[in-house]
């Protein structure tokens, strides 16, 4: 909610700039791939985890997954999400593009 009315004389306001996440290089990230059935009515899905980076970073790298697995999925607070059981595929795509991925459970 903004700030309509203050009398206070020192309140800071911010300029209302977002502070840009940085991305760091594959290397440097530690995914975790996941299957996940909760809340999804009994189908599986694929979950990484872990991704430090802006959200078009994000959405990039899950729509990389997506099209080297041929299923859909999403991307969105700081997940990927692969639909089906892709743990070993998704691991091994993450492990040749660099990044430092082990798979959950």
């Amino acid at each position: 909610m903004p700030l309509v009315y203050s009398t206070n004389p020192d309140l800071n306001l911010s300029s209302g700039e977002e502070r840009r996440v940085e991305t760091l290089p594959p290397s440097k990230q530690k995914l975790t791939v996941y299957l996940d059935r909760r809340n999804r009515g009994g189908k599986q899905v694929t979950l990484v985890k872990g991704f430090t980076g802006s959200e078009e970073d994000l959405s990039e790298l899950g729509r990389r997954l997506r099209s080297r697995c041929g299923t859909g999925g999403s991307a969105k607070n700081g997940e990927i999400l692969i639909q089906g059981d892709c743990r070993d595929k998704v691991t091994t795509i993450l492990t040749d593009m660099g990044y430092a991925a082990k798979r959950g459970n």
